[in-house]
């Protein structure tokens, strides 16, 4: 990876019209810059501006104020010279069902100005596991086979920016994890991979950086796994012999809570260190041995480190970081 951003969004905003009022605003100062190479998970409820952001950088929207340069290119000004590198896989399918596969690959890449080239057609086709249906009609294809379809169409130009908008919405697990591995191969094809989605296991997997976008605003930007060392939390339940009607000072000083019924021990604490440590389950461990110092006796622990799931929800919720 290069330090020049190959995608620069500086002070983006949209804001709809509306006749009965001041408009809406789906996108709000937002700022952003995307490496050359990487993975970059773009996270975000319905209507937080994801597919906006991604129509601005496609040229499907046009921003109400801001600056987006790719390839060092302003697209206010040279979009033509850097459209033609970026590619886009849409949410919804759009594509003439009465088409061939091969033809709607090879004429989305003469859309973008490139020289027919049956050869190259026919290599995405395969890698998308599409070449045995290549004089299929769209119309013919299974749900997912006709989203691949989508992806040959984004890739036959051969962009080297990528976004895939929910490239794998409503697609079995089976073809889920297919388009994982596609994904994966891109990138090793140095294809920098912009992704929304709404699976966050997906982004887990195999995202370098993450974006945390709501109501139009960039909530955080921070590689994965830096911020699940400094949001994460480790949770653990403590199942008690005996209920306990209040908590020992010696336990009352961990971050647990008591149930109702006094039955159970709830922890909640840091799951990982700043020095890269596991000093949430650290703490789980010194709290069993104050258990057993204040003489209170357990018959299970259940623990458990948030993953980026439970991290995004806690920072898309009413009370999470703006």
């Amino acid at each position: 990876m290069t330090d020049q951003p190959i995608l620069k969004i500086e002070g983006l905003t949209k804001v709809y019209s509306s006749p009965k009022g001041p408009g809406v605003k789906a996108l709000d100062g937002v700022d952003l810059e995307i490496r050359k190479g990487e993975i970059f998970a773009l996270l975000g409820p319905n209507g937080a501006g994801k597919t906006t952001l991604i129509g601005a950088v496609c040229g499907l929207v046009r921003p109400t104020g801001g600056t987006i340069k790719a390839f060092g290119h302003d697209l206010n000004s040279d979009w033509r010279r850097a459209r033609a590198r970026i590619g886009l896989v849409p949410q919804e399918l759009s594509t003439d069902m009465f088409e061939t596969v091969e033809r709607a690959a090879s004429y989305s890449r003469g859309l973008f100005g490139r020289a027919p080239d049956k050869e190259r057609i026919a290599e995405i086709l395969k890698s998308l596991s599409l070449y045995e249906k290549r004089d299929s009609q769209i119309r013919e294809l299974s749900g997912g086979m006709k989203r691949r379809v989508l992806i040959a169409k984004a890739l036959a130009h051969e962009p080297e920016l990528l976004f895939l908008d929910e490239p794998t919405a409503g697609v079995d697990v089976e073809l889920r994890k297919g388009m994982w591995e596609q994904i994966g191969a891109l990138r090793k094809a140095g294809t920098t991979v912009i992704l929304t989605t709404h699976y966050i296991e997906e982004a887990e997997l195999m995202a370098d950086r993450v974006g945390i976008i709501r109501g139009g605003r960039i909530l955080m930007v921070d590689d994965k796994d830096a911020m699940m060392q400094r949001m994460g939390t480790t949770e653990a339940v403590i199942e008690l012999t005996e209920p306990l009607s209040a908590l020992p000072d010696a336990i009352a000083a961990f971050p647990v809570t008591l149930t109702e019924d006094g039955l159970r021990l709830c922890f909640r604490g840091g799951a990982v260190s700043s020095e890269g440590s596991a000093s949430g389950s650290e703490e789980v461990a010194a709290l069993t041995k104050a258990l057993i110092a204040a003489g209170v006796d357990y018959r299970g622990i259940d623990v458990h480190d948030s993953s980026l799931e439970d991290i995004f929800v806690d920072l898309v919720s009413e009370g999470g970081a703006a």
